[in-house]
């Protein structure tokens, strides 16, 4: 009979910080290291937090799907509120299942292919300032296009002017998020340190550009049928009441952030892996060569690009954008065996998992190859789960994986990228997964491809 209360093993801890020290050093090699050395079910606090970090994915399914209603969202994503405040990122309970609802037909496939032209023409539009020769920031690129495609896809703007303002402010909050997370003693934001003030004037400037997009869809009154009209023709089912301005700016301010910060991380990953592997980089352009011989993709040329979408599928599972998940026990548990108490946050890293190799052969290698004979049916549904998963799984994962490939095949078809330089890229882990320095690379256009 097993013991009454069972606790993890884990590392050592310091008296006052716990694990902190070490995790904040290196967020990716302590999870890994811990993995290793303690197991699939690791002990760990980081200052006066105890959590548990789950290894395995049947842990991981047990807390997202099979005991979800006793798990809440972990303290450091409700650190984020005054920039979230309470969009479907953040929100819980019954509030968040009606917001969930109100938004999910905007994500509906057949919708979804309807942004497809729009994915391929902002690109197209990028790659016209683009030069043989030329040397990008490839994240900073991706980054750009990405934050128009969401505000045209899903709110029918157009920020083009506002997309350096808007990147520079995003930047600001990730980071902001990081140092709060690593912090022992965590200030209020109103506290005016220099990190607070910056984190205030970034969410300001985001501010600015959400509330003018929904002020000017108020004042048309136009239902354009994309995102923003849905949740502006909402109405409550008990008293018919639609969404305040702060509810529209709280649900459009984390689908601009999600929306775009993601895919553009794992894109820019994807340009670094197809550069180190140039085998892999002349299997696609065979691809491409092949189906799209003379014009951009299209959203039906999708099923006929297989080799695209196993190399955005191989990057989420070597660099994911969300590296680590966290959920908050809401009452005394059990997860894995060991005993969970209420308050207390189970982590689960997709970095990790993704690349034990009990889950796959050879997990350091970029093989895209190996999804090609149907691996992501055999393998654990947890296995590979950049996006979570349960009734939270991210609400955009058919949009992102399709932008992810339109724009992958849109740019490869015309242009190779290679490394500017021998100089390493270090994975970033603020709030996504993110190149630390960018990843500067050199541009070549394809013979016979307009450049």
């Amino acid at each position: 009979m097993p013991p009454a209360h069972r606790i993890a093993p884990g590392p050592p801890q310091h008296f006052f910080t716990g694990n902190l020290p070490e995790f904040k050093r290196d967020r990716l090699g302590f999870l890994s290291k811990s993995a290793r050395e303690y197991g699939d079910c690791v002990s760990i606090r980081l200052g006066p937090r105890r959590m548990m970090i789950v290894n395995h994915p049947d842990q991981v399914e047990e807390v997202l799907v099979t005991k979800n209603r006793l798990f809440i969202k972990h303290f450091a994503l409700r650190s984020t509120g005054s920039t979230l405040g309470n969009g479907l990122l953040t929100s819980e309970g019954d509030f968040w299942r009606k917001q969930r609802r109100l938004a999910q037909p905007a994500f509906h496939r057949e919708r979804i292919a309807t942004h497809a032209a729009i994915m391929v023409d902002y690109t197209e539009r990028m790659l016209s300032s683009w030069a043989n020769g030329q040397t990008r920031d490839i994240q900073e690129e991706m980054m750009r296009v990405t934050l128009e495609i969401v505000a045209k896809t899903l709110f029918d703007a157009d920020v083009s002017g506002d997309t350096a303002d808007a990147s520079a402010a995003m930047e600001t909050m990730m980071h902001s998020f990081t140092r709060r997370v690593n912090t022992l003693v965590k200030l209020p934001l109103w506290v005016p340190t220099p990190l607070n003030v910056r984190s205030r004037r970034a969410s300001d400037r985001l501010d600015q550009i959400i509330y003018a997009i929904i002020a000017s869809r108020r004042s048309s009154g136009e239902d354009r049928g994309d995102l923003l009209s849905m949740l502006l023709n909402a109405q409550d089912e008990d008293d018919g009441s639609g969404m305040t301005d702060k509810q529209l700016r709280d649900e459009a301010m984390t689908l601009f952030m999600a929306g775009h910060e993601t895919t553009a991380n794992t894109l820019a990953w994807a340009w670094y892996l197809l550069a180190l592997n140039p085998e892999v980089e002349a299997k696609l352009h065979d691809e491409l060569d092949a189906v799209l011989p003379d014009r951009p993709p299209t959203f039906d040329d999708l099923p006929r690009l297989p080799y695209a979408e196993s190399i955005i599928t191989e990057t989420l599972r070597l660099f994911p954008t969300v590296w680590l998940l966290g959920r908050e026990a809401t009452e005394d548990c059990e997860v894995g065996g060991y005993d969970v108490p209420k308050g207390h946050t189970i982590f689960m890293s997709q970095w990790v998992i993704h690349r034990d190799p009990r889950n796959f052969d050879d997990p350091l290698a970029f093989r895209p190859g190996r999804w090609a004979d149907g691996l992501s049916k055999r393998i654990h549904r947890y296995a590979w789960f950049p996006f979570g998963g349960g009734p939270r799984i991210c609400i955009g994962n058919a949009f992102a994986m399709m932008e992810s490939v339109l724009l992958l095949a849109t740019i490869a078809r015309r242009y190779r990228l290679t490394l500017a330089s021998n100089a390493a890229i270090v994975p970033l882990p603020t709030m996504t997964l993110r190149p630390e320095r960018g990843v500067k690379m050199v541009l070549t256009g394809r013979s016979g491809t307009p450049h």
